[in-house]
């Protein structure tokens, strides 16, 4: 078990997670409850961040768990969300995004897919983060965005947007690192036990996904929770300016 975040000794410490009520935000949130955090889930939909904190009580009881709800592609939404988190943050895991498959037709339709990607995927990142920027716990702080293998390979407006994540994330590990604060993104590939993948479970879609995947199975939202754990610990506070690929081997040495 990872003992609890070093700036915050004495107390449990706060980590805020976006879109932190199902698949990888919530399996994030188990663990990091587990690591000794308190928690603030944020989404769209309230009875589902409520069955996922009864969820963490259940199995962590020590942990204060707070839901938000919020559309984080909104800047006032953003706001009052803030607003309502008490306190330092010492953990703030961007996990909120999507994929908009639908491209329309002619040239608009293409620019409504990649600005919906965009918004989904890096804004609801960068809003939050900037927001919630002044109250990241100095020294000590990190700031974990989930991102894709998607991004590191090419996949249309989703892909597009989660290598904007990347680019976002390194800059931004520049600026924060004097200030020992670390901000690395974790790019998992092949999770299909999320609701990234609902409606698309085809047998054809998963016999194609495995394939390409030298360990022949493919990962769970635990596995990439771990990394985020690694991340959010007194053992990631070297790690800065980092993708951590979590993919079975479907992509090898590149970050």
């Amino acid at each position: 078990m990872t003992t609890p975040h070093p700036s915050s000794a004495g107390s449990r410490p706060q980590a805020v997670i976006s879109g932190g009520g199902t698949g990888i935000g919530l399996a994030s949130a188990l663990r990091l409850a587990r690591d000794g955090f308190d928690l603030v889930l944020l989404g769209r939909r309230e009875a589902v961040l409520q069955e996922a904190a009864d969820r963490i009580r259940t199995r962590t009881p020590d942990a204060r768990v707070q839901t938000i709800v919020a559309d984080l592609q909104d800047p006032d939404a953003v706001e009052r969300a803030v607003g309502e988190i008490a306190g330092d943050v010492d953990v703030l895991l961007n996990n909120a995004g999507g994929n908009v498959l639908d491209r329309g037709e002619g040239l608009a339709g293409i620019a409504a897919n990649y600005e919906a990607n965009m918004r989904l995927n890096v804004l609801t990142a960068v809003l939050l983060t900037e927001a919630l920027l002044p109250r990241i716990t100095r020294p000590g702080g990190r700031i974990i965005s989930i991102s894709s293998i998607a991004a590191l390979r090419g996949a249309n407006g989703y892909g597009a947007a989660k290598a904007a994540i990347h680019g976002w994330m390194m800059g931004l590990a520049a600026e924060l690192a004097a200030e020992g604060v670390t901000v690395n993104a974790v790019a998992p590939g092949y999770v299909p036990d999320t609701g990234f993948w609902d409606g698309r479970r085809t047998p054809d879609i998963v016999s194609s996904r495995l394939a390409q995947v030298p360990m022949n199975r493919a990962g769970t939202p635990d596995e990439v929770a771990g990394a985020v754990s690694y991340l959010a610990g007194p053992e990631g506070g070297w790690t800065t300016g980092q993708i951590i690929q979590v993919n079975g081997g479907a992509l090898f040495g590149r970050g």
